[in-house]
Order: structure tokens, then C-alpha cells, then sequence
């Protein structure tokens, strides 16, 4: 597969490691805060409390306008999760809730990391003449945080975060302004992330090629209704042979 006039690059679980497997994340947090809970090391019990938060989290982003909201405050919008999630398990308690949500916050905050092969891939594709922009949803002091804290903004032709744009993904505003900045039509461009919304169905509903990045192998969604144009598990796969 012969390299694009340009490409979009998701941020967050595409190019560093953001909030990927929350279930192994979830667990250590609140193995932490088993004694506040009053669970001390009942694994049963911790196990409850995250699938609750878990859950309530999972229902809570699931309501496509609100989320577009919250993404802007995902601090916030964590906090009402856990808060929810205590609830359920019948021992609310608000003040818990927001320091545990608060530690999980910056526990992930703390544990960001860019994957191995990112500036390597996004060098080289530069190199070869391709046009690059980041595309990310977001809140701009958080992900520009991000973006300096990687050393990633001289590597894009285009940085194009939610909350300066005022859209996120996977409006098709959004990526239709991306191509625009790099004077790339829709069938010469592909989008590369993790999200299969975002990163494969959206694009291609313009004639983008959506390539999904699956580092994890967990394989298409069983609900999905597009194929990606290609799966990748390494961002070096984006480069010719």
C-alpha cells in the first residue's frame, strides 16, 4: 500500500499511551483506596466497586451529546462516574468518590507514555514528503500539555485540538478542516487511531481510508459497521516495507 498525500494521526492510545486497558488501571487505583473503602484487600469486593464505576462510565459516555460536552471536562466527568458507581453499591459518599477519581486522574496523567515506535514513524513519514496533522478531541490545555510534553508539535504540519476547533471527532467538520489545512483531498489521505468511530467509520463516510490501530490485538468490534481499510499494531506498519 503505496504512502498517501497526507495522513491524520490520532493522539490519545495512538500516539502515546493515554487510557488504554482502564480495567487493569481501575484494579491498581482501587487496591490503593481498599482500606477507605472499607474493603481492605477483598478482591471480591474491589472487584464490584470497579465493575460499578466501570459501568456507570460506560453509560455515561454513551450519550453522544453530552459526551461531546464532557470530553472537555474529563476530570469532572470521572468524578460523576465514580460518584454514581458508590451509589449504586448503596455507600455514597462524594467526598471518597472525587479523591479517588481525582487519583485516577493523575495516576494516568503520571503513567502517559508514547509508544516506541511514534517519532520514529512520524520522522520518517515526513521525510518521505507526507503531509501530517494531529487530530484530537479534547480539552486544548490538557492535550497541548500532551503534545508539548511528547515533543510532538514541530513533527505535524497541522495541530487540530476539540476545544480550540470547537468540534471534536467524529463530526465531519472536523476532518474535512484538517484536509483543507493540508490541501489533501479526502481519497489521498488516511486517518490512523484507535477508535473505531472516530478513526475508521467517520473518515471513510469522506473517502478517507481509516486505519485502525489495534496494538492490543483485540480485534474488529463485533458490532462494526465498516471495515477499516487496514489494521495495524504497530505505527512502523504505516511505512512501506
Amino acid at each position: 500500500m503505496s504512502l498517501p498525500h497526507a495522513i491524520l494521526f490520532d493522539l490519545d492510545d495512538t500516539l502515546i499511551r493515554a487510557y488504554a486497558q482502564p480495567e487493569e488501571a481501575w484494579r491498581r487505583l482501587l487496591h490503593v483506596f481498599s482500606a477507605h473503602l472499607d474493603i481492605h484487600d477483598d478482591a471480591v469486593a474491589l472487584e464490584k466497586v470497579r465493575v460499578a464505576i466501570m459501568e456507570e462510565a460506560r453509560a455515561f459516555w454513551s450519550d453522544q451529546a453530552a459526551a461531546a460536552e464532557w470530553r472537555l471536562k474529563i476530570p469532572e466527568a470521572r468524578r460523576l462516574s465514580v460518584r454514581q458507581g458508590l451509589k449504586r453499591l448503596g455507600r455514597p459518599d462524594d467526598a471518597l468518590a472525587d479523591r479517588i477519581a481525582d487519583a485516577f486522574t493523575e495516576m494516568r496523567r503520571q503513567e502517559y507514555r508514547l509508544y516506541p515506535d511514534a517519532h520514529a514513524t512520524v520522522d520518517a513519514l515526513r521525510a518521505r514528503g507526507v503531509k501530517l496533522a494531529l487530530v484530537t478531541n479534547g480539552a486544548s490545555e490538557m492535550q497541548r500539555a500532551k503534545i508539548e510534553r511528547f515533543d510532538l508539535e514541530h513533527r505535524f504540519d497541522h495541530i487540530q485540538i476539540e476545544g480550540e476547533f470547537g468540534q471534536g471527532k467524529p463530526e465531519l467538520a472536523v476532518y474535512r478542516h484538517a484536509l483543507e489545512r493540508l490541501d489533501c483531498a479526502a481519497a489521498d489521505a488516511w486517518m490512523v487511531g484507535d477508535n473505531y468511530e472516530w478513526e475508521v467509520v467517520a473518515p471513510q463516510k469522506l473517502g478517507m481510508c481509516g486505519i485502525w490501530y489495534d496494538p492490543y490485538d483485540a480485534g474488529i468490534p463485533h458490532n462494526a459497521t465498516a471495515q477499516p481499510t487496514r489494521v495495524i499494531r504497530r505505527l512502523g506498519e504505516l511505512l512501506p516495507a
